[in-house]
């Protein structure tokens, strides 16, 4: 499965990201759409609901599980909304589900019903705190390589952090420090051998039962949105044997890309990797990156 992840600002972005994705034939079984705003969810609900009735000749009754919301609460954050395939499956395990909602009733004005939680690679709550951001995000998942190519290049041309394509090469090592497993990545973590090589690494890690990963970026110039999807999805594969992926020597365009999306409350970020591989055994507590000027 190939993992996209495009961060957006703002609610017209994000609606023309699903509409792109959509008119580029990306299924919309693979568009999960994630929020913290009532209203926002409302108007995505509608828009995408009539955009791909539209598309049908108007003829199709959609299921949740088609163009649906899923709906929990968070606490220390609210109400927490997720649209489209899957989306149930994210949240389910956040809290208990929100009952008669504006969100729901749309859904029901609409012919829509809500379906039982499904399976998803990638977890609600390491993005709660980019949400509390104000920020959109936009999640394509998808087995197909065509379709996770195209995908990505509408996240990177409409998400946030957009930088400018580099001509270097990815390409990753490891080694073992004190129990740490660290991962030395240089060039571009992007669609192709740079994602792929990451999720290739870090689901050898995973398999092999390796609990301690520490990504050294120091020498990564690049990262589209399939980079930010292996990344977190790396992420999450850890948490769920019980380890942890941290990041350390951030380049100044990861900085960057990190503090534009808000990623850098999801990740734990040293400065140093002496302190990330202590971090592992002492619980050390995570830098705070200084705003950027």
């Amino acid at each position: 499965m190939e993992i996209a992840i495009g961060i957006f600002d703002s609610t017209e972005r994000a609606e023309q990201a699903v509409k792109d994705l959509r008119q580029n034939q990306i299924p919309g079984q693979a568009i999960i759409f994630l929020t913290g705003s009532e209203n926002e969810a409302m108007s995505f609900t509608k828009e995408l609901g009539t955009y791909v009735g539209g598309v049908m000749g108007g003829a199709v009754q959609f299921t949740a599980g088609q163009i649906g919301s899923a709906l929990a609460l968070v606490p220390g954050f609210g109400q927490v909304y997720a649209i489209g395939l899957g989306a149930a499956a994210l949240l389910h395990y956040l809290g208990s589900k929100v009952g008669a909602t504006a969100v729901k009733r749309s859904l029901e004005a609409s012919r829509f019903t809500l379906t039982k939680p499904e399976k998803s690679g990638i977890d609600t709550a390491y993005f709660i705190d980019v949400l509390k951001h104000g920020r959109s995000i936009v999640i394509v998942q998808t087995k197909f390589h065509d379709v996770a190519a195209e995908a990505t290049a509408i996240l990177d041309r409409l998400g946030l952090g957009k930088q400018t394509r580099t001509a270097s090469k990815g390409e990753s090592s490891t080694r073992r420090v004190e129990g740490v497993t660290i991962v030395d990545l240089r060039g571009r973590i992007d669609f192709g051998d740079g994602s792929k090589r990451l999720r290739e690494t870090l689901d050898d890690l995973v398999t092999r039962g390796t609990k301690n990963v520490l990504l050294n970026m120091k020498e990564v110039d690049f990262v589209d949105s399939s980079g930010i999807g292996e990344m977190v999805r790396g992420h999450v594969q850890l948490a769920k044997i019980g380890g942890q992926l941290k990041l350390v020597n951030l380049s100044k365009h990861v900085h960057m890309l990190l503090q534009v999306t808000s990623l850098n409350k999801v990740f734990e970020i040293f400065d140093d990797e002496l302190n990330g591989i202590r971090s592992f055994a002492r619980g050390q507590e995570r830098t705070k990156w200084p705003d950027a000027p």
